[in-house]
C-alpha cells in the first residue's frame, strides 16, 4: 500500500494547486484510469457544505443517537425530536461541494458506476448524481416503527410547527446551533426542549422516527444486496471521507478486497480498512475528488 500524508497546512483551493503540492495525487490518479468505479462516501465529503463530521478533528462533541434511547424513553424522544425540528431544516438548506458535484460528473462521464453514501443529507443526489445508495437512510422521511407508515419530513414540520409556534426562532435567538450528520442540533435547553411537543403515527399511534439507521440498528439486508452488487459491477473502489470505523461501511472494503479489486481511500487520518488499500490520500475530499473529475477520461460503454 502507497501511503502519503497531505498536511491540512498545504491545503489550496485550485487544482494546480492540488497537483503540484500533493504528491499522492498522481498515483491516485494512475490507480483509478481506465477504471469504473464504485464510490463509497462518509461524513468528511460534507465538511466543507458546512456539516461537521462525528470524529474529525474539527467536530463539535458529539453523541449520535442510538436505536435504544431513540425507542426507550419518551423524555429523550422529546428532546430529540425538538433538536431535529431546528437540525433537519438546516441540512435541507444545506448545498452541495465540489466533491460532491465531481463525483456526479464523472458518473455523468461513465466513470463512477454509482455512490454508496453512509451519509443522510443527500448532497449527492442535490449535485446531481443518479445511481445513489442511502446506506443509513435520509432526514427528509419519516418512517413509523410499528406500521411503517411513511410521511416527508416536510410534512411533519409543519403539524410540529403548529403544535410549537416560535419554537425555531427562540433556539436560533439563543445562538450556538450545530447541526449533527443525522440532522441532531445541539442547542439550548431554554429554547423549551422540555415542553416540545411531538407527533405519533396518524394511522396507528406508533413511534415515529425519521428513516436514519441510528446506531444500533442494522441496514436493510436489500440495501446491502445493492451496495455488494454495485461493487460486483465495478473495477475499483474508492472511499472518501469516511474513518470506516462503523462495519456498515466497512464491510465493503472488505469485500472489494476479497474479490481483488483495487481500493483507493482519501480521507484525513487514519480509516480502518488501510491496511487493505491499495493506495491512500491522507488529505481533503473535495479538491482531490475534484481533481479526479479533471484527470480521469470519459468511459464510452459498449
Amino acid at each position: 500500500m502507497s501511503v502519503y500524508r497531505h498536511a491540512r497546512s498545504r491545503r489550496v483551493a485550485t487544482l494546480e494547486g492540488v497537483t503540484t503540492r500533493c504528491p499522492e495525487a498522481p498515483e491516485l490518479v494512475a490507480l483509478l484510469t481506465g477504471r469504473r468505479i464504485a464510490v463509497l462516501t462518509g461524513a468528511g465529503v460534507s465538511t466543507d457544505s458546512g456539516i461537521p463530521d462525528y470524529r474529525g478533528a474539527d467536530s463539535p462533541p458529539s453523541n449520535p443517537m442510538t436505536i435504544r434511547q431513540f425507542t426507550s424513553d419518551p423524555v429523550f424522544r422529546q428532546r430529540y425530536w425538538a433538536r431535529n425540528h431546528v437540525g433537519w431544516r438546516h441540512m435541507d438548506d444545506t448545498l452541495p461541494n465540489a466533491g460532491h458535484r465531481a463525483l456526479a460528473a464523472l458518473e455523468h462521464a461513465s466513470v463512477v458506476t454509482g455512490v454508496i453514501t453512509q451519509n443522510v443529507d443527500l448532497l449527492h443526489t442535490k449535485a446531481g448524481s443518479a445511481n445513489v445508495i442511502n446506506l443509513h437512510g435520509s432526514y427528509a422521511r419519516v418512517v413509523c416503527l410499528s406500521c411503517e407508515y411513511t410521511m416527508s419530513r416536510a410534512g411533519l414540520a409543519e403539524q410540529l410547527e403548529a403544535l410549537n409556534p416560535g419554537f425555531i426562532e427562540r433556539a436560533e435567538a439563543i445562538g450556538g446551533l450545530a447541526v449533527a450528520p443525522d440532522a441532531d442540533a445541539a442547542i439550548s435547553p431554554a429554547a423549551g426542549t422540555t415542553s416540545f411537543r411531538y407527533l405519533d403515527c396518524p394511522r396507528c399511534g406508533g413511534v415515529l422516527k425519521p428513516d436514519i439507521v441510528y446506531f444500533g440498528e442494522t441496514v436493510a439486508k436489500g440495501i446491502v444486496a445493492e451496495s455488494y452488487s454495485l461493487i460486483d459491477r465495478s473495477d475499483a473502489l474508492l472511499v472518501a471521507g469516511s474513518s470506516l470505523t462503523v462495519f456498515s461501511g466497512y464491510r465493503f472494503v472488505r469485500h472489494a478486497a476479497a474479490l481483488g479489486l483495487p481500493i483507493a481511500i482519501v480521507n484525513r487520518g487514519r480509516t480502518r480498512g488501510d491496511d487493505l488499500a491499495t493506495v491512500k490520500v491522507d488529505g481533503g475530499c473535495s479538491e482531490l475528488l475534484a481533481l479526479l473529475s479533471e484527470e480521469l477520461v470519459p468511459i464510452a460503454l459498449p
